[in-house]
């Protein structure tokens, strides 16, 4: 064999580990997803159940990746308090170590492969000709990923065993320490997986390729090298998801760096004092040790270094463009900021809405898109709109308990529904998505024709009632805004109308019709709740209350 082969050989491995890993956590995800979910949400009450429910749901998935990025979401929607997400995430630091103990005594000392192959065999056969959706399929890649995880454990062994006979990789291990951390930083940076890493390191160790010394300081980058994803997830996120990844970068860093110093007695410490003299057991061992070390070092520190955290990325606290500038004990700016603050949740809807169908559409010049919006994806955009609709109704709350005033206290009762109205308009497009993906993409004229006839329908009424909400001093709003319901209403008519023509009934199978129908009722909806949204901004308290006594309007 040429070095060439057995380095392919290696690099297919390891690709096998890592799809073995991302079929398991599918598995996972699907047959216990929401009450991992449930789990980590209710073992939050304090710090040490936080550690702990961290460690044992990244056990179970193996994959502290997914297991950060839920943490983020909760903090995300506040149902996670600072402290405890930084706990979660010293418990997922331990949980990782679990599959590495499962590959450092099963996958080496004994003929895995034996076992590995059949179940890889049986699952895959499984899952190919089972129902995409049931649970036997998820079973099945639960099963396959984790015997696949052992099938490319063999590959990098075998692989690296040929690597060693045909080089010489002796004066490797003169190289400093340092060196090796950062191999461990970019081999895990490039792979996204702490735990391909080890079993990469597990496998040297295993053909006698790197010392302990060597092994133990790539693990020491791979620690930092995994905080990646976190990184990447929350870059484009709220300050408080920021802030939850900081924290996960600053744990790992400080904790390896102390640790690196006393790199060498610690080994020392695992070969000589405890006496461990399986060079695969004592890495496992070493990063076990790593995370409980962080864990006693963090503990008692993590109320203020959450605190800490409190203070950064404090220019992009509120994803709002004018309340959080404005004290809401200045009562009359306070208004005029949350008025227009509701004005732009419109807006963000609106270009929502418009780039769910691939529409672009040219608003008032005084509307101004913020780059933080602009730069998210189409679902990051909802999320975005969700989290100013919330900021919007904790001002309103604030503001609610600083006034008395009867005429300010039904304006605010009007931008509440404008606010509500408008998040239901976002939601019914989110709803809708994967209707428009589907119609979008489709073969059949009749329903690709009708995306397209719908995203006209869409862009032609958000042109006509965005110019509304900017214009100052608009005349003949109450007429302006009826009519505008009116052509809502109209349109919904004509496209139930035209639904039931007999030529394209005739076309589309009963679930294409019914998906149809359902799609065409979101955006009804949809437009609907703008229309009534721009009614509660824009209309007195005596219009508004006429215009929803207006006969024929369905609510």
């Amino acid at each position: 064999m040429n070095l060439s082969y057995d380095i392919w050989e290696m690099l297919t491995g390891i690709v096998i580990f890592l799809l073995g890993a991302n079929f398991l956590e599918e598995g996972v995800r699907f047959l216990a997803g929401r009450p991992f979910k449930l789990f980590l949400k209710k073992q939050t009450s304090n710090k040490l159940k936080a550690i702990g429910s961290g460690a044992i749901v990244t056990s179970v998935l193996q994959s502290s990746s997914v297991v950060n990025l839920m943490v983020l979401a909760f903090v995300g929607a506040g149902i996670i308090q600072m402290e405890n997400a930084l706990g979660i995430m010293l418990g997922t630091n331990l949980g990782t170590t679990v599959s590495n103990w499962l590959v450092a005594t099963l996958g080496f000392n004994f003929n895995i492969e034996m076992i590995a192959y059949p179940i890889t065999a049986i699952a895959g056969m499984t899952m190919l000709l089972s129902n995409k959706e049931g649970r036997l399929n998820h079973w099945s890649r639960l099963l396959f990923g984790f015997a696949f995880l052992f099938v490319g454990l063999t590959f990098i062994k075998s692989g690296m065993q040929d690597i060693i006979k045909e080089t010489d990789l002796a004066q490797l291990n003169e190289q400093p320490a340092i060196i090796f951390l950062l191999i461990g930083l970019l081999i895990t940076t490039l792979v996204q997986s702490s735990s391909a890493t080890v079993a990469i390191v597990l496998s040297a160790l295993y053909v006698d390729a790197i010392s302990l010394l060597s092994a133990t300081a790539i693990v020491l980058g791979a620690e930092i090298g995994t905080t990646l994803k976190l990184i990447l997830a929350a870059a484009k996120g709220s300050a408080v998801k920021k802030r939850v990844a900081l924290g996960n970068v600053l744990f790992n860093t400080i904790n390896v760096l102390l640790l690196f110093i006393v790199l060498g007695p610690v080994n020392r410490l695992i070969t000589d004092v405890i006496g461990i003299k399986d060079n695969l057991i004592a890495l496992v061992l070493f990063q076990t040790l790593l995370n409980v070390v962080g864990i006693i070092l963090f503990y008692p520190l993590l109320r203020p270094f959450g605190r800490f955290l409190e203070k950064r990325f404090i220019s992009d606290e509120d994803e709002t463009l004018f309340i959080h500038k404005v004290k809401v004990t200045d009562t009359d700016p306070a208004i005029a900021a949350l008025e227009k603050e509701t004005a732009y949740l419109l807006y963000h809807t609106a270009a929502f809405a418009l780039e769910a169908f691939n529409k672009k559409v040219t608003f008032p010049d005084q509307v101004k898109i913020t780059r933080s919006f602009a730069s998210k994806k189409l679902m990051e955009k909802y999320d975005y709109i969700k989290h100013q609709h919330g900021e919007i109704y904790n001002y309103i709350a604030a503001l609610q308990r600083q006034v008395n005033d009867k005429e300010i206290t039904i304006r605010l009762l009007q931008l509440i529904d404008a606010a509500r109205n408008t998040m239901y308009a976002a939601k019914n497009i989110k709803d809708a998505w994967p209707d428009i993906e589907q119609l979008s993409k489709s073969s059949k004229d009749q329903k690709y024709n009708y995306y397209l006839l719908t995203g006209e329908r869409v862009t032609s009424f958000f042109e006509k009632i965005i110019p509304l909400v900017f214009e100052i001093k608009t005349k003949n709003l109450f007429e302006k805004i009826t009519v505008i319901y009116k052509f809502i209403q109209e349109n919904y008519k004509q496209m139930l109308a035209e639904l039931h023509r007999e030529d394209l009934h005739k076309n589309l199978t009963e679930l294409e019709f019914s998906t149809i129908i359902n799609f065409n009722r979101e955006i009804f909806t949809c437009e609907k709740s703008v229309a009534f949204a721009v009614k509660g901004l824009l209309l007195t308290g005596e219009e508004a209350a006429h215009f929803d006594e207006l006969p024929g309007f369905i609510r």
